[in-house]
């Protein structure tokens, strides 16, 4: 996340007097910096953890895995969970499986490679807990399935959905290759802020966060 949201103080404040990562999160969060691979950032590490600890989900999806490094810190965070990550970028797979055969060392992650919206409509289970971290505009495509495969009660995390602060602007004034994404951020919001089979939040760590908790055994989506 380059373009914070909040007050620049109040963002260094909350990167560093929080606990930190310690062992082989830090080796990949420190690897992540250097080569410029976009990671969740410590202040959302550590809701993720205060979250994961007292949730303590038992089924985990997550869309979008990069190095694996949110994926091995919701297993450190719920040891007892099995956890279900999908990517489709050939360079990141490769790093998530040489860190999850280094650090799972329960073995709770299962890596499946493939485009979300195909692998979504194989998936036969259904999951607790459900976050969400790939190409922003799809995140309203990606919902209706992961909806389908959430138990009532469980909760999504959607990351990313402030768009460096251009969500809030109109849309002549978002740069032209940007316009896709934000149009599908409203797309999600107008779906989901206000839906009555669902609560939801919006928290202001990194880029934003969408917390969404499923209430019905069926929703209706509008756009």
């Amino acid at each position: 996340m380059r373009r914070p949201i909040i007050n620049e103080d109040i963002l260094y404040y909350l990167r560093h007097e929080q606990k930190e990562n310690e062992g082989f999160l830090k080796e990949l969060e420190k690897f992540a910096d250097e080569e410029n691979i976009p990671i969740i950032p410590s202040e959302t590490v550590s809701y993720f953890r205060f979250f994961l600890q007292t949730m303590q989900p038992k089924k985990i999806l997550e869309i979008g895995t990069a190095i694996g490094f949110s994926a091995l810190l919701m297993a450190e965070s719920a040891p007892c969970s099995k956890i279900t990550t999908i990517d489709r970028n050939p360079e990141m797979i490769a790093l998530a499986q040489k860190n999850f055969r280094e650090y799972d060392q329960r073995r709770q992650i299962t890596l499946l490679e493939g485009d979300a919206a195909d692998l979504l409509n194989q998936l036969d289970e259904t999951y607790d807990f459900v976050f969400m971290d790939s190409a922003k505009a799809k995140y309203i495509v990606f919902l209706p399935q992961v909806l389908k495969h959430l138990e009532v009660g469980g909760v999504i995390f959607i990351d990313d959905i402030f768009q460096g602060g251009d969500l809030v602007k109109t849309i002549e004034k978002v740069h032209r290759n940007q316009r896709a994404i934000y149009r599908g951020l409203h797309r999600l919001l107008d779906a989901t802020l206000k839906n009555p089979g669902l609560t939801a939040s919006l928290l202001p760590l990194g880029d934003g966060l969408l917390v969404i908790r499923k209430n019905n055994s069926e929703i209706t989506l509008t756009d």
